[in-house]
């Protein structure tokens, strides 16, 4: 256990990893959030891949972490994580209210251009340029696609209702996955924290922003009776703000206001070294 990282000190490294990503120039904002956007692409299509091969879901999400096991290893920049992070710096006044906007709206555009240059690879590589119909997993990615949009349509307002709840449930555990990856020194240590919060996310089919940059515009590649319109009404826009409530609340204010306010002497127990 000497590579563990007490909570108190993983909230500084958050707050001090949330300056550093604010000072970044445009550029390495945006590539690293395109690679981001296609790390993860990568891993959905390999959870719907395994998948579909096993007939088990489970498997896939058991899979599905090695993505965002890449993104923080590799310090690239997602929306979803830094929903959680980049306020934790305001908060702290290290930098402005601006500045996490900035951020936000910068890697927002990055994720979604390497989603969408990943679909036009995929759908280049799974159909052959069109001449054929991307078999079972086409199959299921134009099913997926209809059920992140119409099929919430369908509910009206129950259906937003619906959405926006697992968009912040999503991103309850994916902005803890960014927490617990800083809570060891060693890269197997990381490797494990970042793996568990997003392994059940992702067992529980909740609503990822990112990922539906990549599955949704894939799914209507591949023939999928889903509208730009469907994708960003019913699923984009809600799914991106929930992951916002998600990240801001319930990981990085709940951490922000339990141990930045408290004494270590008075922590936990638990939460301190061993």
């Amino acid at each position: 256990m000497a590579d563990y990282v007490k909570p108190s000190v993983i909230l500084d490294n958050m707050i001090e990893a949330a300056s550093l990503k604010a000072a970044l120039p445009a550029k390495d904002v945006l590539i690293r959030a395109m690679l981001a956007g296609a790390y993860l692409s990568f891993a959905t299509t390999l959870a719907f891949l395994v998948a579909a091969q096993t007939g088990q879901f489970i498997v896939g999400a058991v899979l599905f972490p090695a993505g965002f096991v890449l993104i923080v290893l590799l310090g690239m920049e997602l929306l979803t994580g830094n929903f959680g992070m980049m306020p934790l710096a305001a908060f702290a006044g290290r930098i402005g209210v601006g500045a996490v906007f900035r951020n936000w709206a910068l890697v927002f555009l990055g994720n979604l251009l390497g989603s969408l240059i990943y679909a036009a690879l995929f759908w280049i590589a799974i159909t052959d340029c069109g001449n054929v119909s991307g078999g079972p997993l086409g199959e299921k990615l134009r099913a997926l696609a209809v059920s992140k949009t119409t099929a919430y349509e369908a509910f009206g307002a129950a259906g937003l209702a619906t959405v926006f709840a697992k968009a912040i449930l999503c991103n309850w555990m994916v902005s803890l996955g960014s927490v617990v990856g800083l809570a060891s020194t060693s890269t197997i240590g990381k490797i494990i924290g970042a793996w568990l919060p997003i392994m059940i996310f992702v067992a529980q089919g909740y609503e990822h922003s990112v990922v539906n940059m990549f599955a949704i515009p894939a799914g209507m590649m591949l023939g999928a009776n889903v509208s730009f319109a469907d994708w960003w009404l019913w699923n984009e826009i809600p799914v991106t703000l929930g992951n916002l409530v998600g990240g801001i609340v319930f990981t990085g204010g709940a951490l922000y206001a339990t141990y930045r306010t408290m004494p270590i002497s008075n922590q936990d127990p638990a939460s301190r070294p061993i």
